[in-house]
């Protein structure tokens, strides 16, 4: 009894499992009827007949995250680098994504990878890691285009990392560590280009103070030695006007001559110090004779003003 009891609730707990189906909400559930395609069940309850109809796939509808793994690839200059990331694709029509293909996951991954390995080809080692927003718009395309009678939409694609050989990796530090150095020579160099070029427009500026405080001096000198001339020469004028006054003045010329005759015994006595003369001129004879006469008329003039001063009148009758 108990044995008939539990084939009972089997069987009971079977057509009733085949009997309803509830589809999630993330999901569509392709039904068959007799093994043939029948509808594409949207999410919620749903009947079905048992034994004739079945739930024959269930696929996810959201975006799926896959990994795809590393894999060694050849770059444009002969470098092997190991290259892995994500693919990023969602299921857009249960139906063909049922019977389009068998299994549209390992197809996206294994298309990546194919993919991957040709664009890693086109391109040299440095710009692999510069190229990578390029690489994965290429990607997404030639995935995209291949996976549209599967159901499929290639939504992006990531490459993770794209990581040289260990010889590659030494020999791009070495690379980088002379690159920066060689920066660090230009950094100096123009440092001391400025540094000179500074210098040079410094003692230029000096330069042109120095000559323009020297063109000032001379111009200062010069208006001086101008003024001073100057001020000479009006003092000489002024004397030479004061001389030819006096020289109109009753005995002036007597006092011009008496003047000049001094200067002439100065000259003459200096000359006779300074050398052996045992000749004199016969001018020198004169000498006596011409100062007695000076004298004279120089008493002459004397009395002759001293009678006008006494007679202003003039003599009387």
């Amino acid at each position: 009894m108990w044995t008939a009891l539990l084939i009972f609730f089997a069987i009971l707990f079977v057509i009733i499992t085949r009997l309803f189906i509830i589809v999630e909400f993330r999901e569509e559930v392709i039904q068959e009827r007799l093994g043939k395609y029948k509808k594409t069940l949207s999410p919620g309850f749903h009947f079905m007949i048992p034994f004739v109809d079945r739930a024959a796939y269930r696929q996810e509808m959201r975006e799926q995250v896959i990994d795809v793994p590393s894999q060694t690839c050849i770059t444009k200059d002969n470098i092997e680098v190991a290259v892995d990331g994500l693919i990023y694709i969602k299921v857009m029509d249960a139906y063909r994504a049922s019977y389009g293909i068998s299994n549209y996951i390992a197809a996206a991954v294994n298309l990546a990878q194919t993919t991957m390995r040709s664009e890693i080809g086109k391109i040299t080692l440095d710009d692999t890691f510069s190229e990578r927003d390029m690489m994965n718009e290429n990607i997404v395309e030639e995935i995209d285009k291949a996976a549209d009678p599967w159901g499929i939409k290639v939504m992006r694609y990531e490459i993770k990392n794209i990581s040289p050989s260990n010889d590659i990796v030494d020999t791009m530090e070495k690379q980088m560590e002379a690159e920066r150095e060689k920066r660090a020579e230009i950094t100096n160099s123009e440092g001391y280009r400025e540094a000179r070029i500074n210098e040079s427009k410094g003692e230029q500026q000096s330069q042109i103070l120095i000559s323009e405080a020297q063109r000032q001096r001379r111009i200062n000198e010069a208006k001086g030695r101008a003024k001073e001339i100057e001020l000479i020469a009006t003092a000489t004028a002024n004397g030479i006007r004061r001389v030819s006054k006096a020289i109109e003045k009753p005995g002036g010329d007597i006092a011009v001559k008496t003047k000049l005759v001094e200067q002439y015994i100065d000259q003459f006595g200096k000359i006779i110090k300074s050398t052996n003369v045992s000749v004199l001129p016969t001018e020198t004879a004169n000498l006596k004779t011409f100062f007695e006469g000076v004298g004279t008329l120089n008493r002459h003039t004397q009395n002759s003003h001293s009678s006008s001063s006494a007679n202003p009148q003039g003599p009387t009758s």
